[in-house]
């Protein structure tokens, strides 16, 4: 166990080294290969997209999203998390569907991601939260019966209903991510 946490704190003290090198992170400076999961130094997330050119080629950028992380900057995230909690780093977009994915929950929950990746967890927590999932309750239910904390969720045991005209955001904050 002792052993599991110094592995933890050695990645992150070696992420963090990595961050203070790199300087200001800037997601339209970032390559296709770093992207996915950055946050800049302004505090919103990067997001990779995809165009197609005239030509039929696929050209990959990387632009600054309006959705920000919750105490999290200047991050590029670790091959490590990226691995540990599942996640494809030439993703173009996360979708709440994925933690209806037993695989992908599976990973999210595991120890090595859900304790040693704050800034996938982070992202994760506001995408539940936003449906009305409490990421931890649903960590949880993994742990016990798979079936069941999944039927929950898809029951509308543990997701609110989704609007019914348009959104308008109301200047609340997010519930805190449980880092």
């Amino acid at each position: 166990m002792a052993s599991k946490t110094f592995v933890v704190l050695a990645l992150a003290f070696f992420a963090f080294n990595l961050q203070a090198t790199l300087g200001e992170i800037t997601c339209e400076h970032l390559d296709q290969d770093t992207c996915a999961y950055a946050v800049a130094s302004t505090g919103k997330r990067c997001v990779l997209e995809k165009h197609i050119k005239r030509s039929g080629e696929e050209e990959y950028t990387c632009r600054t999203s309006e959705i920000e992380a919750d105490k999290i900057r200047n991050w590029i995230e670790t091959d490590q998390c990226v691995k540990a909690c599942g996640i494809d780093r030439n993703s173009f977009g996360i979708s709440s569907d994925s933690l209806l994915e037993s695989r992908f929950t599976k990973m999210l929950c595991s120890p090595q991601c859900y304790n040693g990746c704050p800034n996938i967890i982070d992202l994760y927590f506001n995408l539940a939260a936003g449906e009305g999932v409490f990421l931890p309750k649903l960590c949880e239910a993994r742990q016990g019966n798979v079936r069941r904390g999944m039927s929950e969720i898809r029951s509308s045991g543990l997701v609110a209903p989704g609007p019914v005209g348009g959104v308008k955001f109301m200047g609340v904050a997010p519930a805190m991510p449980p880092y």
